[in-house]
């Protein structure tokens, strides 16, 4: 049975600008964040000097549920996601996910990467970008939004922006590992805007 679309997995460090670069894309967008697990979820790591759940590493994601929401998607054009609320740190409810006559879609977050080797082995695949800009303004990207939102205390906030300000370079080559093809912003956006052109083409 022909797929309904597939998925361009678009990783990258937190702040560096994913959703925005998909949402201008014009593709339709799953946030991938949405499958953190619960904040009291047993199975969450904690971060060794901060105190609270590492957001930051990927046993903190449902990745198996994010993999097979995916597949729904890509096989039948639709399935039912999570909500999560970062300031709760748990899951509100679920929310239904469609993509309408488009033949691809974007799905972001921090762990995306995680997912290339499950999407591709499923044939879901249809690109997979991981976003590479200054650490600098993704620092400051990601702090300014943090605090507009208030996802949690400002120190903490600080304090975990500096964490990942010098964990970056790490992260990335992480996610080129795992198979996602570095871009900067210019690039990234040509190659959604070729996916779409060529998704609407057929």
């Amino acid at each position: 049975m022909p797929l309904a679309t597939r998925v361009v997995l678009l990783a990258g460090p937190s702040g560096s600008g994913k959703t925005h670069l998909a949402q201008a894309s014009g593709l339709p967008l799953l946030d991938l964040d949405d499958f953190y697990k619960d904040g009291e979820d047993p199975t969450s790591p904690r971060h060794p000097t901060l105190g609270i759940v590492d957001w930051d590493d990927p046993a903190s994601w449902d990745g198996a549920g994010a993999l097979d929401a995916l597949e729904s998607i890509c096989r039948d054009g639709a399935a039912d996601v999570p909500v999560y609320d970062i300031s709760r740190d748990g899951r509100v409810g679920t929310r239904p996910f469609e993509v309408g006559a488009y033949r691809a879609f974007v799905a972001t977050g921090i762990f995306a990467a995680e997912l290339v080797a499950g999407a591709r082995e499923r044939a879901l695949l249809a690109d997979a970008i991981v976003l590479r800009r200054s650490r600098v303004k993704n620092f400051l990207r990601r702090l300014r939004r943090d605090l507009a939102e208030h996802r949690k205390p400002p120190l903490t906030l600080v304090r975990r922006g500096l964490n990942l300000l010098r964990a970056e370079p790490a992260i990335v080559a992480r996610q080129v590992a795992l198979g996602a093809r570095a871009c900067n912003r210019t690039d990234t956006l040509a190659a959604l805007a070729a996916l779409r052109a060529a998704a609407s083409s057929t």
